[in-house]
This record gives C-alpha cells, structure tokens and sequence, in this order.
C-alpha cells in the first residue's frame, strides 16, 4: 500500500534531502525509516533479541539421547 505523506513540512524535508542526496522522495523516505529502524533495534537488549531464538530452541521436543564425549566425536567424525 502507497505511503500518502500530507504534511507539507515532511514533504519539504523529503524533497531537500532527496536534492542533496541525488536520489528520489521514496528513496529518501525509505532510507531513513530503514536507519531510524536501525538505530531503534539496537538499542533493543541483546537479551530480548535473542529471546525469538531461545523460545524456539526451547520448544523443540527431547529427543532422549545423550549428548556426551562419543555423541560430538561421532558428529565430527573422530569416533
């Protein structure tokens, strides 16, 4: 879906950046959302974005097998 930007301050902005920068008013709004995005992520915890990839290595069902000294020398080959 389109983005329709009716504020003529942010239009302006738009413009001036997309002049400076050579580049078109979709180009320019892209690219700062895609920083501002950037910049707001990082300041996420590493915590909270690891925790997406632990609950779904949590939820992954026991298998019964031990995974002891022969189970990674087998997997690397050296058992």
């Amino acid at each position: 879906m389109p983005l329709n930007i009716r504020d003529e301050d942010t239009n302006r902005l738009a413009e001036k950046l997309a002049a400076r920068i050579r580049s078109t008013k979709t180009a320019v709004v892209k690219l700062v959302l895609r920083n501002e995005l950037d910049r707001v992520e990082r300041t996420i915890s590493l915590r909270d974005r690891l925790r997406p990839l632990q609950d779904r290595v949590m939820s992954r069902t026991e298998t019964g097998m031990e995974a002891d000294k022969p189970f990674y020398d087998a997997l690397s080959g050296n058992g």
